[in-house]
């Protein structure tokens, strides 16, 4: 029993032991650097912490340019992942050559002041914490997790929740927050100043800020999102440009006016005319959304479909996420959080928004 416990440990023991760290300097470390990263897939974690190189440990082997013992160098190792610096940016690839592999998982730790650009995330998590230098994201299949961090954000995802915790804002650097399905959630300190700008088709917007420390103001925008990668949704009037009502037909010049009780008498006809106006107008944002949320689960297996082809067809490696079509419509709730400032703007087609107080 002692030998079979023993021999079922040994697999565990390995792939600890398989993992390696990895660390490369910044040409220029006196200067905040960045690092860039294009990951097929997997898990990537990033820490900030007071280093000064970057450190990425991982169980998948890096690839290197030194020759094998017979003289040969291995130009087909697509399960490695290249780890390079120039100009003060660190790049960190893995899986972009046009083959997936097995997913690897990544955990980094950076200076503080480091700035982050995930220009390909296929399928895998991205947790970032403790740093102070500007995050910009992009992913397809992946939850967002953002801690105890205090620059600039810009995050996008297809399929994913993004939750993001903020140490403080700093003017000029304002947070952007985009999800095709999944929940936003943002905290800020209570005493943060910010503006907001909140947009949800299929969900709520929730806070539990009182009522004096954040004023808003809320309206329903009546134009469907549009996705260039299906051909878009038709639009239906903006709230800025209702329908006209039907046209009434005209009075005749020489009739006479009619009397106050057949005045009441025809008042029920218009009235019933109004509601048909506005009932045809719900009916229409209502559809407008519907049309909206099926645009975009198509251009999500659009594109979980034909990515790989594409990149493979045309480009031989992965070429980079495009960005979320703009979204518009649905419910928006635009304010200032103790008197305003930073903007801070999050949009979802399905799910809700909440903003908390954060420590």
């Amino acid at each position: 029993m002692l030998l079979a416990a023993a021999l079922a440990l040994l697999p565990i023991g390995a792939a600890r032991a398989d993992e390696a760290t990895s660390q490369i300097a910044f040409s220029e470390p006196s200067k905040p650097g960045t690092l860039k990263i294009s990951v097929w897939q997997g898990a990537v974690r990033i820490h900030g912490a007071d280093v000064s190189e970057v450190a990425v440990k991982t169980a998948t082997t890096a690839e290197t340019p030194t020759p094998r013992a017979d003289g040969m160098r291995v130009l087909s190792a697509t399960s490695s992942y290249r780890l390079s610096e120039n100009a003060n940016v660190v790049s960190l690839e893995y899986g972009t050559d046009g083959w997936g592999g097995a997913p690897a998982d990544f955990e980094i730790t950076v200076p503080r002041a480091t700035s982050i650009v995930v220009t390909n995330s296929i399928r895998g998590d991205f947790v970032c914490s403790g740093l102070s230098g500007d995050i910009d994201v992009r992913t397809l299949d992946g939850d967002v997790v953002l801690n105890d961090v205090s620059g600039g954000a810009s995050v996008e995802t297809m399929n994913g929740e993004i939750n993001v915790g903020v140490k403080a804002l700093r003017a000029g650097k304002p947070l952007s927050f985009s999800s095709m399905n999944g929940k936003v959630t943002v905290r800020v300190p209570a005493n943060t100043m910010a503006s907001i700008r909140f947009r949800t088709h299929h969900g709520q917007i929730l806070t539990n800020f009182d009522d004096k420390a954040l004023v808003t103001v809320t309206q329903v925008s009546q134009r469907a999102p549009r996705h260039p990668a299906i051909g878009g949704v038709p639009d239906v009037a903006s709230a800025d440009a209702r329908p006209e009502k039907p046209e009434q037909p005209e009075k005749p010049e020489q009739a006479e006016k009619p009397e106050r009780p057949e005045q009441a008498e025809t008042s029920a006809p218009r009235a019933e005319s109004d509601n048909d106006w506005q009932t045809e107008v719900r009916d229409s944002i209502r559809e407008a959304a519907e049309d909206s949320a099926d645009a975009a689960k198509e251009a999500a297996d659009a594109l979980h479909e034909g990515l790989a082809e594409f990149h493979v067809r045309f480009s031989g490696s992965m070429p980079p996420i495009p960005p979320l079509p703009p979204m518009t419509g649905g419910k928006v709730v635009s304010g200032a959080l103790n008197g305003g400032g930073v903007e801070i703007q999050a949009s979802t087609l399905n799910g809700d928004i909440i903003l908390k107080k954060g420590s």
